[in-house]
């Protein structure tokens, strides 16, 4: 790795390898990954964590304890 780094990481940088992992005594130690290839994971997660809290938020919604979206509205407008 350390001979071949510049050429590794501008695979990296273009895209042209999705990650590289590094190794240090037979053992995986690192990854390398393009920045953007990094925030597209990051958004993931984040969406898919945002969908699983909503999931469970389903399952206990009660349709008589909601609030409308209009009196939801009115109530951060009155902040103003």
């Amino acid at each position: 790795m350390a001979r071949g780094f510049s050429a590794h990481l501008k695979e990296v940088s273009a895209r042209q390898t999705d990650r590289l992992v590094i190794f240090k005594d037979n053992k995986p130690v690192a990854v390398m990954m393009n920045v953007q290839a990094y925030q597209d994971l990051v958004d993931e997660l984040e969406d898919l964590r945002i969908e699983a809290v909503a999931r469970d938020r389903l399952t206990t919604y009660e349709a008589d304890q909601a609030i409308s979206h209009e009196d939801m509205r009115s109530l951060f407008e009155q902040g103003d």
